[in-house]
């Protein structure tokens, strides 16, 4: 699929999320049928060795850091088992420790992480996740990042209700006053066990949702940050390393990719980012386009974060496409990031 077209059915899936229509099925009817055999497969062949239960990574991070009389900042993960660190073994190599880590180190002030992320979860269980973080008017967070979109895929739920659930999260929590990242859906189609043709129907409805979903999150005043080709390629040339022992949920050092590749994008919305490295490089292919475009060039590249730029333009909204630098995790990192 091409950007354009790619960009036309983000629109379409959109479109039906803000105005309660049906939008588009991920895949046909009879294609679903023909590859239902292929999905029970791959289901009972992933899962394996997953370790039950995710490392409670909630906490102070960088409590040796000067506060010069301000609180910590506040972190919150939303979404899934990827969001909640499943298949990791401790609580510094969850994504959430490693975002609060180099948080802490960009601010040069403590970070204080809580998770409300669950294992399994849909995007239509963003509604819950919502109302526990909002619950308490004094520990609004200051950031929030989402991670959500793969058991849409597998469970077939309709495009628009996914996109729509989650631009109500965003919405919900920018009036509330946090800044709220989101780590699209990822590319399902490097799933080891997954074969063909249900590889390609996987990355190809995959890449589509993560499309719609960048523009569901724009508009409500969130960034994006795509994930899709960060665990396509990346994963694909390193399989052994950067997927975890059940071939499904990332490895520490497949967590460690992904965080990082977030990281800059979180310290943006934060206003911690170098100024420079805010101005669009034509070097680096960034620049403003109609959202819907920025969504599609976006679920197609590793790590390019979308952000909202004008209001209105000729074709619609306007969004800032920008492949922001990432940093390597050091070895320490991986190995210390741990609450205090």
């Amino acid at each position: 699929m091409t950007s354009m077209s790619r960009a036309r059915v983000a629109r379409r899936i959109a479109a039906g999320a803000a105005y309660g229509g049906g939008g588009i099925g991920l895949a046909g009817a009879a294609a679903v049928g023909l590859l239902l055999a292929e999905v029970q497969l791959a289901r009972r062949r992933v899962g394996v060795g997953t370790p039950g239960r995710v490392p409670n990574a909630e906490g102070l991070y960088g409590g040796t850091l000067p506060t010069a009389g301000e609180p910590p900042l506040k972190l919150v993960m939303l979404g899934d088992s990827t969001a909640a660190g499943q298949g990791v073994h401790r609580a510094g190599q969850t994504p959430g420790a490693l975002l609060a880590s180099g948080l802490a180190a960009v601010a040069e002030r403590p970070v204080r992480l809580r998770s409300v992320a669950l294992p399994g979860a849909r995007s239509d269980d963003l509604d819950r996740q919502v109302a526990l973080v909002l619950a308490d008017p004094a520990r609004v967070p200051d950031i929030c990042v989402i991670m959500i979109g793969a058991n849409d895929v597998t469970h077939r739920m309709p495009p628009a209700r996914s996109v729509s659930h989650l631009a109500s999260a965003v919405r919900e929590l920018r009036a509330a006053g946090a800044e709220v990242v989101v780590g699209t859906c990822p590319d399902l189609g490097t799933i080891e066990p997954v074969r063909q043709p249900l590889r390609w129907l996987a990355r190809h409805v995959s890449r589509q949702l993560a499309a719609a979903q960048t523009i569901g999150v724009v508009e409500q005043g969130g960034r994006t940050v795509s994930l899709g080709d960060l665990l396509g390629p990346e994963f694909a040339r390193n399989p052994r390393e950067l997927f975890g022992p059940d071939n499904y949920h990332p490895s520490v050092e497949g967590y460690a990719t992904a965080a990082m590749a977030l990281l800059p994008t979180v310290c943006a919305a934060l206003g911690l980012w170098p100024a420079d490295e805010e101005r669009p490089d034509a070097s680096r292919r960034e620049g403003f386009l109609p959202v819907a475009r920025a969504a599609a060039e976006a679920a197609s590249e590793a790590g390019t974060e979308v952000a909202a730029a004008a209001p209105t333009g000729p074709r619609g909204p306007w969004a800032l496409l920008k492949r922001r630098r990432r940093r390597r995790v050091p070895e320490a990192v991986l190995n210390t990031a741990v609450p205090d």
